[in-house]
């Protein structure tokens, strides 16, 4: 199956019958490091398992075409976790052309092209009133579409193994998703877990790694480390 010039996004099935070469590298070195026995985050190993993995492919970080493009697949992607009421179901953001050459570099990409998603929506949407839209405020997470999003970043020159990834990408996973599993009482088990792997994997846990609404969820998105003088270069305006 060869996809459309103007898909985008992307399920396993499809990136499993793909015979465009580009999309195989991608989902090729996504379930290489997703598929390390070793590989830290059993939440990303469940959605890949599981099938629940999306994927959107763009060209440029934080360009007006890819903005456009992200947030009409963020919105399915909304639609799809909303309606199967997944607990797991992650959308894996790539971008295949010009990757930053260090993490600062990724940093400021990585929240323009937040700034620009919530510019493009702001005046259709409200933020999500579940969470703050000041990133300064300890139950910030970003709000696209009016859904509350929990961001990671991922590229190839990150210092932590786990973030370390063949392309630029951004995982978006709904916030909604946390709750779900904290009302279960399955996601302090899972994050214990996680940081287990991770001192394993990565001989430490991540410095960034802070519990929600016990630390800054901001200064996590990019994956770099850095100190409590650090600003977040994201503004929220108002609908």
């Amino acid at each position: 199956m060869s996809p459309r010039a103007t898909q985008t996004y992307f399920t396993s099935e499809d990136l499993e019958a793909t015979d465009d070469r580009s999309l195989q590298d991608i989902y090729h070195n996504f379930t290489e490091k997703v598929g390390d026995s070793n590989y830290p985050c059993v939440g990303a190993k469940a959605a890949f398992n599981s099938r629940q993995i999306r994927v959107g492919v763009y060209g440029s970080m934080a360009t007006a075409e890819s903005t456009a493009q992200l947030g009409r697949d963020l919105q399915r992607y909304i639609a799809e976790t909303l309606a199967s009421e997944s607990e797991y179901m992650t959308m894996i953001a790539v971008f295949k052309e010009e990757a930053p050459t260090s993490e600062l570099a990724f940093e400021q990409q990585l929240w323009a092209q937040l700034q620009l998603l919530h510019d493009s929506d702001k005046s259709q949407h409200p933020w999500d009133p579940a969470v703050s839209s000041n990133p300064n405020d300890t139950d910030f997470s970003f709000s696209y579409s009016g859904t509350a999003f929990f961001v990671v970043g991922l590229h190839p020159n990150a210092s932590r193994k786990a973030r370390k990834f063949g392309y630029t990408a951004m995982a978006f996973n709904l916030h909604g998703q946390f709750e779900q599993l904290r009302a279960k009482g399955a996601y302090d088990n899972m994050k214990k877990v996680i940081r287990d792997r991770e001192v394993a994997y990565d001989g430490s846990i991540n410095p960034m790694l802070q519990d929600f609404d016990e630390g800054l969820e901001a200064p996590q998105y990019s994956g770099r480390h850095v100190g409590e003088h650090w600003k977040c270069p994201f503004l929220a305006g108002k609908r």
